[in-house]
């Protein structure tokens, strides 16, 4: 079992570490929500009917109501965000500024009424992380290696974080389907809906020119389809039931290193000393906010990582 085990780690440490770079590949020549609503409609499609002809459960009306305010807050709040921003703000940095999304679970967990108040571990955490964000994001925190950064980007995937954060956490007690895949398929299902929606709103049908859309960005959309979301989803499903929950929550630590290798190793992007000592401060306050809630009773599991993810 061991070998599989970590072959399954293996894949989800690829699959969901170089969607960010996928994503910045894809968007290249095919408008961003549209992209997005594309990538979920075909990879919610197989799971839901691949679930249901398994033998799954009809979902009742509870429960697609309860999929569709996840799908809404992860996929198109959250997702959406990431490949809007991912216009200006390199792959690595997104995937650093997402892995921020357990610290936003902690403080709204802090702020929000019957809320779990942190204990000093993870408020120390929460403190170590966000001042890692500071010193990533503030444009007076050294020029030491140009990040070339975008503001708007930087402010749009930082609400990205936290919607994502906020959909994780009304999914811990939200009717959803037993099978983890059924959910997952009705979540694209209705993540990707709200994603042609948006990309109707900005107007990217009239900027969608199908013969203009490169070989290299359907390369990018079929890899966030297959590897995204159907390889890595069904990985980490399997890896829930049969490995010990530590080691498979280590793919939030590792994801955001192999975003920003391989974005430096294949689009050439920045990797400057402020770059990695950021992701440093940040992961490792992720780290300290995840061992605290290791010691809680046990919860129902979140959704993982879609952005890149998801």
């Amino acid at each position: 079992m061991k070998p599989r085990i970590w072959l399954a780690m293996l894949a989800v440490y690829i699959a969901w570490g170089s969607t960010y770079l996928a994503i910045r590949v894809a968007i290249e020549t095919i408008p961003p929500f549209l992209m997005a609503g594309t990538r979920f409609l075909i990879a919610g499609f197989i799971l839901y009917a691949w679930r249901r002809l398994a033998g799954d459960a009809r979902p009742s009306r509870l429960e697609w109501r309860s999929a569709s305010i996840v799908g809404l807050l992860l996929l198109v709040g959250g997702n959406g965000g990431v490949v809007w921003a991912e216009q200006w703000v390199t792959s690595g940095i997104a995937a650093l500024i997402v892995a921020s999304a357990p610290l936003m679970m902690a403080l709204i967990d802090l702020l929000r009424p019957g809320g779990r108040k942190p204990g000093w571990v993870a408020s120390f955490g929460l403190l170590v992380g966000f001042s890692g964000i500071i010193l990533l994001v503030s444009p007076t925190a050294g020029q030491g290696g140009s990040l070339d950064l975008n503001m708007s980007g930087i402010t749009v995937l930082l609400l990205a974080s936290f919607l994502w954060a906020a959909g994780s956490l009304y999914n811990r007690g939200a009717a959803l389907p037993k099978s983890p895949l059924l959910g997952t398929g009705m979540e694209m299902l209705i993540g990707s809906a709200g994603l042609f929606l948006l990309g109707t709103l900005t107007g990217e049908w009239s900027r969608l020119e199908l013969t203009a859309i490169s070989l290299r960005s359907l390369v990018g959309l079929a890899y966030l389809v297959v590897g995204g979301a159907l390889v890595g989803f069904v990985a980490y499903t399997w890896l829930l039931r049969v490995a010990p929950t530590p080691l498979v929550a280590t793919y939030a630590y590792v994801n955001p290193l192999i975003a920003i290798l391989i974005g430096n190793l294949l689009l050439a992007e920045p990797l400057s000393p402020r770059l990695l000592l950021s992701a440093l401060v940040i992961l490792s306050a992720v780290a300290l906010t995840n061992l605290e809630r290791a010691r809680r009773p046990k919860t129902p599991q979140v959704a993982p990582l879609l952005h890149g993810n998801n």
